[in-house]
C-alpha cells in the first residue's frame, strides 16, 4: 500500500511539475545571422546539429554562405580547419528550459549555399529534413536524418553517395543512370522503388527504417 501511495504521490509531482512549466520551454531571443567562406579555404563541409531542417543549394559564385538563426541558448560554433568547415549546434541550457513546446520552425532552419567545388559534404539531423539541390561533391555526399526526410535533387558525387532516414522517407534524384552505381539498399517497414545492385564505378548507398524509398535517376 505504502508503495502504491508513493507511486501516486510521485506523479502527481510530475504532473504538477508540467503544468507549472509547460509551454515554457526557453531558448532565448532568436536574431537572424550568416556567414560567408571563400570556397578556396573549404575542401570539406561537415553539420552536425539536431531538430534542425539544413537546406543545401548550389552557389550563385564560388563562396560559401551560411544563413540561421541563433540565441543566447541555442547557437551554433563554425569552424574552419584544415579545409573542413564544421557546423554544430550549441544547447546552453538548463534543464527547465527544455519544458514546452520548440521555438518556431522559421528558427529551426540553416540554408547553405555552396560551390560545386567540395571534396566531401556530412549532414547530420535529428526530429527534420534535409533538403540536398544540385549539388556536387567530387568525393562523398553523406545525409543522414533520424527522424526527418532525406529529399534530394539531382545530388551527385565522384565516388559515393549515402542517404540514411530513420522514420522518415528517401526521396528525390540522383545524377547519372542507373548502371552509373553499385547500389546497397536496406528498407525496413517501408517500400523501395530499388533493390541492391552490383557494377557501377559509383556506390549509392541507400538505408531507411520505417519508411520508404523513391530515388530517380537524373541525367
Amino acid at each position: 500500500m505504502t508503495k502504491k501511495l508513493l507511486c501516486a504521490a510521485a506523479i502527481s509531482a510530475l504532473a504538477v511539475c508540467a503544468a507549472a512549466f509547460g509551454g515554457c520551454y526557453d531558448a532565448g531571443t532568436f536574431l537572424s545571422e550568416s556567414k560567408s567562406y571563400s570556397g578556396e579555404e573549404v575542401s570539406a563541409l561537415t553539420v552536425d546539429v539536431s531538430d534542425r531542417e539544413v537546406e543545401v543549394v548550389p552557389s550563385a559564385g564560388g563562396d560559401i554562405s551560411i544563413e540561421y538563426f541563433s540565441s543566447e541558448k541555442e547557437y551554433y560554433d563554425i569552424t574552419l580547419e584544415g579545409g573542413e568547415l564544421k557546423i554544430e549546434l550549441v544547447l546552453d541550457k538548463e534543464w527547465s528550459d527544455f519544458i514546452g513546446t520548440q521555438p518556431d520552425m522559421e528558427y529551426r532552419k540553416i540554408r547553405i549555399s555552396v560551390p560545386q567545388t567540395l571534396s566531401s559534404i556530412e549532414i547530420f539531423t535529428t526530429n527534420e529534413d534535409i533538403i540536398f539541390g544540385s549539388v556536387e561533391a567530387a568525393k562523398s555526399v553523406n545525409l543522414n536524418s533520424n527522424g526527418g526526410n532525406v529529399q534530394v535533387d539531382g545530388a551527385a558525387a565522384g565516388e559515393s553517395i549515402s542517404l540514411t532516414s530513420k522514420n522518415g522517407n528517401i526521396s528525390g534524384s540522383v545524377s547519372g543512370t542507373y548502371g552509373d552505381y553499385t547500389i546497397s539498399c536496406t528498407i525496413k517497414k517501408g517500400n523501395s522503388n530499388l533493390v541492391s545492385n552490383a557494377g557501377g564505378d559509383k556506390q549509392l548507398n541507400l538505408d531507411c527504417n520505417n519508411g520508404d524509398i523513391d530515388i530517380q535517376f537524373k541525367e
